[in-house]
């Protein structure tokens, strides 16, 4: 209900308005079943703009620090991501996301429309980074549409550390969000599935996460034109935070 009254009435119209978001490839986008939409992540408003323009609701994997958070900020972050349905993913293992992968399955079997950011961050310098392979773990047990989506401008109007978006001065300052033709790894799978399901706990399993995770960070590499990165963003932002200079 929170995600319809935002997009329709409370933040859709004013976001529209202010900051006159382009949206192209809407047409490419499936009409109804299940959809994994996966994008860059250059901001945190992202998560604002990409669903404002999508012609579906979309429930995010978001992280757990957003649901988590104290204060007013993090209470507000809370209240959001909440609201709009998101589901909190813990970072700290892939084991311990596993959780947060079930219920996005379960989702994408009653048809909707999960959103998720592969590099399970925002990128320190606007390059695209390597992605994680949940993204993939995710699409081949879904066996459904992946839809590539670019992100640009967002991290104009909120950089990172910005607490609210504020227009971009000129015509390259808007926002703009790509669809992009869906992408099918059902060659992986097999028409049942069970092609894939043969693989678990195989090197062959790992090689076709890899495979089919590079695949969807190299369509958005050619949709963003951003420079591609072959190692995880956290990584860089942990040795950063080590080494500030």
């Amino acid at each position: 209900m929170l995600y319809g009254l935002l997009k329709s009435t409370l933040l859709g119209p004013p976001m529209r308005m202010t900051f006159r978001p382009r949206a192209t490839g809407v047409e490419r986008f499936p009409a109804e079943g299940p959809v994994l939409l996966v994008a860059n992540h250059q901001s945190f408003s992202d998560s604002l703009f990409m669903p404002l323009v999508a012609p579906r609701p979309v429930k995010f994997l978001a992280k757990s620090e957003y649901f988590t958070g104290s204060g007013l900020k993090g209470r507000l972050y809370s209240f959001f991501f909440r609201g709009v349905g998101s589901i909190p993913i813990d970072r700290s293992s892939a084991k311990a996301a596993d959780p947060a992968i079930s219920t996005a399955l379960r989702l994408l079997a009653e048809g909707h429309v999960v959103g998720m950011y592969p590099e399970g961050t925002r990128s320190p310098d606007g390059r695209l980074y390597k992605g994680r392979t949940g993204v993939a773990r995710i699409a081949l047990a879904a066996r459904c549409p992946v839809v590539p989506c670019a992100i640009s401008g967002t991290e104009r109007v909120q950089p990172t550390g910005a607490k609210i978006p504020r227009p971009a001065r000129g015509h390259h300052g808007r926002v703009r969000v790509e669809f992009g033709a869906p992408l099918d790894f059902s060659r992986y799978t097999g028409p049942d599935g069970e092609a894939w399901r043969r693989l678990e706990g195989t090197d062959a399993e790992r090689a076709v996460l890899r495979a089919v995770t590079d695949e969807i960070m190299h369509t958005l590499m050619r949709m963003t034109g951003l420079e591609y990165v072959d190692i995880y963003a956290t990584s860089v932002k942990k040795t950063a935070s080590r080494h500030p200079k």
